[in-house]
């Protein structure tokens, strides 16, 4: 049997004025859906280093880690991901969008406007009550 693929990511959902930053994957078999802002955690490397190494590669910003949201072990066809995803305060710059093809600042009402990855619909629900 073939081994699986196995992932190990970290995400941020970052908020500014009781809104998080969402980003629309611009490339890939997965173009077109809606992921927080995040990347894969090298060896060695802490996940706050990771996430605010990937944040400042993909977005151009500065950010805070806050706490931990959730961890997500989710199975795609190739691959298995856990993602653990920080509440993070935007700290400093505009969200360049240097890998995704669209971003935006979601309020509660716009959460479910954008098609999400599975994984990260796992979360969303638990960061409702975070913003207005």
């Amino acid at each position: 049997m073939e081994k699986r693929k196995h992932i190990d990511v970290v995400a941020g959902a970052i908020l500014r004025d009781g809104k998080v930053f969402g980003a629309c994957r611009g490339y890939g078999a997965y173009a077109g859906t809606w992921e927080f802002a995040g990347g894969k955690v090298e060896t060695g490397e802490s996940d706050e280093a990771a996430l605010m190494r990937e944040i400042r590669e993909e977005l151009g910003i500065e950010i805070a880690l806050v706490r931990l949201l959730g961890i997500v072990d989710h199975d795609y066809p190739e691959y298995h991901m856990n993602m653990r995803l920080y509440v993070c305060r935007h700290v400093e710059g505009e969200p360049q969008l240097r890998v995704h093809s669209e971003g935006r600042w979601l309020g509660r009402s716009d959460l479910y406007t954008v098609p999400w990855f599975e994984a990260d619909m796992e979360l969303i629900r638990m960061l409702e009550a975070e913003l207005c």
